[in-house]
C-alpha cells in the first residue's frame, strides 16, 4: 500500500513539475496537437466511464454517465469554471480531430444497430405492432409539432424550411432508444417477458420508421428545388431497393461461406468497407452518413455465429472509446447557460421533458391497453418506450448540423434525452417492477444477454 501511495505522490509531483514548466512558455515545453488530442481522448474516456460506473451503481444505464461526461467537458461546466483550461485541452484543431474520429465511431455504431434491428414478427402480431408504434410515436410527434410551433425563436435553427423544422422536432420527441431499452430489460431480466419482448419489437419497428422519416426530412430540407428533392428521394428509394434485392442476398452468400471456412478473417473488413461506402453514398446524396451505415447494417444476415462474433469484436472498442468521443462532441455544443435567466426558456425545457414523458406513457400505454394488456403492464410498456438515450442524441446532433434546430434547441433535446432515460428505471420500480429470480442453472449476471438481443451495450 505504501508503495502505491509513494508512486501516486511521485506521479502527481512529476505532473505538477511538467505543468509548471508548461506554464513558463518555453519552446521545449510546447505540446503539439497530437499530444493534446491523445490527452483529450484519455480525459474523455476516463471521465465518461467513471461517471458511467458511478451512476450504474445507482441503477442508471451507463450511457447516462457517459453523456454527462461529455456535458461536463463543454461550456456547461469546464468552459464556465475554467475556460482557459478547456481552451488549452480542447482547442479548435483537437476538437476537429475528435469530431472526425467520433463520426467514424457513430457510423460503426449505427451499422451495428442496423445489424441487430429485428423487424420480423409473426403475421398475427403485425397489427398489434402497428397499434403500439402508432401510439408510441404518433402522440409525441403531434405534441412535438405543437411545442416547436410555440417557441420557434428559441428552438429553430437558421433553416428556411418551416415545415422541416416542425417535423424534425416532432420526430425528435417520438424516438425510443433501442439499445438502452435492451439494456434496461436485461438488467431487470424482463427481456424474455411478454411486455419486454413486445417493447423491443415496437422499439425496433419505431427505429426503422424514425430513420426513414429522418431521411425524408433531410431530403426535403436539403434543397429548395423540388426537382432536386424528388431526385434525392428517388435515388434513396433506388438504393434501398438495390440493398434489398442485390446486397442482402450477396451478403447472405458471403456470410455462409465465412461459416464454412472459419478463421479467414475477411468478413469484418468487408462489412466495414460496405458500411463506410454506404455512409459515403448517403452523405453525397445530401443525407447524413449514419443513414447509409444503418441501411447497410439491415442487410447483414441475422442468427449467424460469424456475424455475432463480428458484432462482439466491433462493440468493445466502439462503445468503450469511440462513442464517448461522440458524446463529448455533443457536449461541447450544449450549454445549459444558453438557457440564460429567461423564465420562458426554462419553462420550454420543463414543458418538453414533461410533454415528452406524458405523451410516451399515454400513447404507448394506451395502445397496450387497447391490445388487452392489464393497466399496470400497459404503464410499464409506456415507461419503457419513454427512454430515448443515444438515439435522441444522434437525431438531435443531425438536426443541429443541418441547422434545423438552434444550439438552444440542441441543449433542450439533449437534456430531455438525459431526463427521460434517467427516469425509466425509477418509473419501473415505482410501478413495482422487480428483477425476478433467475431459473435454476441460469446466470444472475445482469450484463449477460442472450444471442440475438438488440445491441448488447450500454448505449
Amino acid at each position: 500500500m505504501l508503495k502505491v501511495i509513494a508512486g501516486v505522490v511521485l506521479l502527481l509531483g512529476a505532473v505538477g513539475l511538467w505543468w509548471g514548466r508548461l506554464g513558463s512558455g518555453g519552446p521545449s515545453t510546447e505540446v503539439d496537437t497530437t499530444a493534446r488530442f491523445l490527452l483529450a481522448v484519455m480525459v474523455i474516456i476516463l471521465l465518461s466511464h467513471l461517471l458511467g460506473a458511478l451512476l450504474g451503481r445507482l441503477g442508471q444505464p451507463l450511457v447516462i454517465g457517459e453523456i454527462l461526461g461529455g456535458l461536463l467537458l463543454g461550456p456547461s461546466l469546464l468552459g464556465w469554471v475554467w475556460p482557459s483550461g478547456q481552451a488549452w485541452l480542447l482547442s479548435a484543431d483537437v476538437v476537429s480531430a475528435l469530431n472526425t474520429v467520433a463520426q467514424l465511431g457513430l457510423i460503426v455504431f449505427m451499422f451495428l444497430l442496423g445489424c441487430e434491428l429485428r423487424m420480423e414478427s409473426p403475421k398475427k402480431a403485425v397489427g398489434s405492432l402497428g397499434v403500439s408504434v402508432l401510439g408510441a410515436m404518433g402522440l409525441p410527434f403531434v405534441a412535438g409539432l405543437a411545442l416547436a410551433a410555440t417557441a420557434p425563436a428559441m428552438l429553430r435553427g437558421s433553416t428556411p424550411h418551416d415545415f422541416g423544422y416542425l417535423c424534425f422536432f416532432g420526430l425528435a420527441m417520438s424516438v425510443t432508444a433501442l439499445p438502452v431499452l435492451a439494456r434496461i430489460l436485461t438488467d431487470l431480466r424482463l427481456d424474455r417477458s411478454p411486455v419486454g419482448q413486445f417493447a423491443l419489437a415496437s422499439a425496433a419497428v419505431g427505429d426503422g420508421i424514425a430513420w426513414l422519416a429522418l431521411t425524408v426530412i433531410l431530403a426535403a430540407t436539403g434543397s429548395g428545388d423540388a426537382t432536386d428533392m424528388g431526385s434525392t428521394i428517388a435515388l434513396v428509394v433506388a438504393l434501398v431497393a438495390f440493398t434489398a434485392l442485390v446486397v442482402r442476398p450477396l451478403l447472405a452468400t458471403v456470410v455462409q461461406r465465412a461459416e464454412e471456412r472459419p478463421g479467414k478473417g475477411t468478413l469484418l473488413p468487408l462489412l466495414l468497407v460496405g458500411a463506410i461506402s454506404y455512409a459515403v453514398l448517403t452523405h453525397l446524396l445530401g443525407l447524413h452518413a449514419v443513414i447509409g451505415a444503418f441501411l447497410f447494417g439491415t442487410a447483414v444476415p441475422r442468427d449467424s455465429a460469424v456475424t455475432h462474433r463480428m458484432n462482439q469484436q466491433l462493440q468493445g472498442f466502439t462503445l468503450t472509446v469511440l462513442l464517448p468521443l461522440f458524446f463529448a462532441g455533443v457536449g461541447l455544443n450544449v450549454s445549459v447557460g444558453a438557457l440564460g435567466r429567461d423564465p420562458w426558456h426554462w419553462l420550454v425545457l420543463a414543458g418538453v421533458i414533461v410533454v415528452a414523458t406524458l405523451t410516451k406513457i399515454v400513447g404507448a400505454g394506451g395502445a397496450a391497453r387497447v391490445m388487452g394488456y392489464p393497466p399496470k403492464e400497459s404503464l410499464r410498456f409506456g415507461a419503457l418506450m419513454n427512454c430515448r438515450g443515444v438515439t435522441e442524441l444522434v437525431v438531435a446532433g443531425i438536426g443541429w448540423q443541418r441547422h434545423l434546430i438552434s444550439t438552444t434547441g440542441l441543449t433542450v433535446l439533449v437534456l430531455m434525452a438525459v431526463g427521460t432515460t434517467a427516469m425509466t428505471g425509477p418509473l419501473l420500480k415505482l410501478l413495482g417492477t422487480k428483477p425476478p429470480e433467475p431459473p435454476p442453472g441460469e446466470t444472475d449476471d445482469p450484463v449477460a444477454v442472450p444471442q440475438g438481443a438488440p445491441l448488447r451495450a450500454d448505449a
